[in-house]
């Protein structure tokens, strides 16, 4: 940092770090986990079930499923989804590597696409190419908060009978042609960790409209344990009886955490205003930077960003994504970059995976970089941004 900072033998854009992400949190929310805190439940209490009920709705789903985080919650998906030994499973490779782990934690097998080379979504052409005999379902990942093409990856599921579990940790709030997303997919997950549009610290949720499904989740969540007679093989124990129907987990959340996730779903229409409002200023202001390519958002798609890339076209500057990385940082800007594609990871080699699999990925993934983007972020926070870009650009730009 200090060697890129000579660079330049002036004060920084900024005189303190701006992050890529952050939570926002309030004294509403905190009264809110205060308020839980000295109440009689800590854990399986109301408010678990108040946070579903309220979810469910912002989506327009009939079933929500709370659990711990949103790996999770894709964990939960595929167990629902009878994910076993043998079976492929199609995904994105741009994405956090928890969208195919959740495969592997079932003994599946993680098939990558490639992406669209303008929205970086998993391109639906080619999921077909890749289905056979042993494919039993498909997880799409809204990357960056923009919905997939819901209706072309349905209407393949539908023609192979497979199940879409939906990844959209990064797009609770967005909208398909005017749909929520979560109530369009057989199973959509989202997450709550502190850097999404809501947060409960760590959390996850998968909603469905089915009920066979929300009965898998629910029993999956709590060690395969239930309570429920319906499904007991000796019903006549007594009223303290519950049975291990199957292999689950503990994947339960707590009450506090539900509460600082129905205080945020109070503010998630703000936090999406402003968001948006982030994004617009943005793609004015770099839109016309040579050097630099913006992500296409989709009409069908009324994204609730979480992520704002931006592509280098590197062939014009003198150096490499990983210096302008570094002098961007010396700027006291916190970028970052989403993501290295799942398949790269040495354990994913081992695994047998080769590289040049999903070749739009990797050229993404060699020039892409992320600008911070939350709602606390004032304008004056985002020019920062844009100011350092446009200096650390210009210093490295080729004659």
């Amino acid at each position: 940092m200090n060697d890129t900072l000579a660079i330049y033998g002036g004060k920084p854009v900024r005189d303190s770090y701006l992050p890529y992400g952050r939570q926002c949190i309030d004294d509403e929310d905190i009264k809110a986990v205060t308020n839980v805190l000295q109440s009689d439940y800590l854990t399986t209490g109301p408010i678990v079930n108040e946070f579903e009920e309220k979810v469910a709705k912002l989506v327009g789903a009939k079933y929500a499923v709370a659990v711990s985080n949103g790996t999770a919650a894709l964990h939960a998906a595929c167990y629902a989804a009878c994910i076993k030994e043998g079976d492929e499973v199609i995904t994105s490779p741009m994405t956090f590597a928890a969208s195919a782990n959740c495969i592997l934690y079932c003994k599946g097998k993680p098939i990558f696409v490639d992406i669209d080379p303008y929205t970086y979504n998993i391109d639906p052409k080619e999921i077909e190419k890749k289905i056979t005999s042993n494919t039993k379902a498909i997880i799409p990942v809204d990357f960056t908060g923009q919905s997939v093409d819901l209706d072309a990856i349905t209407k393949i599921a539908k023609k192979y009978n497979l199940l879409v579990i939906e990844d959209g940790a990064h797009s609770i709030g967005t909208k398909y042609k005017e749909v929520p997303v979560g109530s369009i997919s057989d199973m959509t997950i989202f997450s709550f960790h502190p850097v999404k549009t809501i947060t409960t610290g760590e959390g996850g949720i998968i909603t469905t409209n089915s009920k066979e499904l929300y009965e898998r989740l629910m029993l999956f969540r709590t060690h395969g344990i239930s309570k429920d007679t319906q499904f007991m093989v000796n019903k006549e124990e007594g009223p303290w009886y519950y049975e291990q129907l199957d292999l689950g987990y503990n994947y339960r959340i707590t009450d506090f955490q539900c509460a600082l996730g129905i205080s945020q779903l109070n503010k998630i229409d703000k936090f999406i205003k402003r968001r948006k409002e982030l994004v617009n200023i943005y793609n004015e202001e770099l839109r016309n930077i040579d050097g630099i390519i913006i992500q296409k958002e989709e009409k069908f798609s009324d994204t609730s960003r979480h992520l704002y890339i931006i592509k280098l076209e590197l062939e014009k500057f003198k150096v490499g994504r990983k210096e302008i990385f570094d002098a961007l940082h010396a700027e006291n800007i916190g970028v970052n970059v989403h993501y290295l594609p799942v398949y790269l990871h040495p354990y994913y080699q081992k695994l047998g995976y080769k590289k040049n699999l999903c070749k739009i990925a990797e050229d993404l993934y060699k020039s892409m970089i992320t600008l911070p983007l939350y709602p606390i972020m004032s304008d004056d926070d985002l020019y920062d941004v844009v100011n350092a870009i446009k200096k650390v650009l210009k210093y490295y730009k080729k004659d």
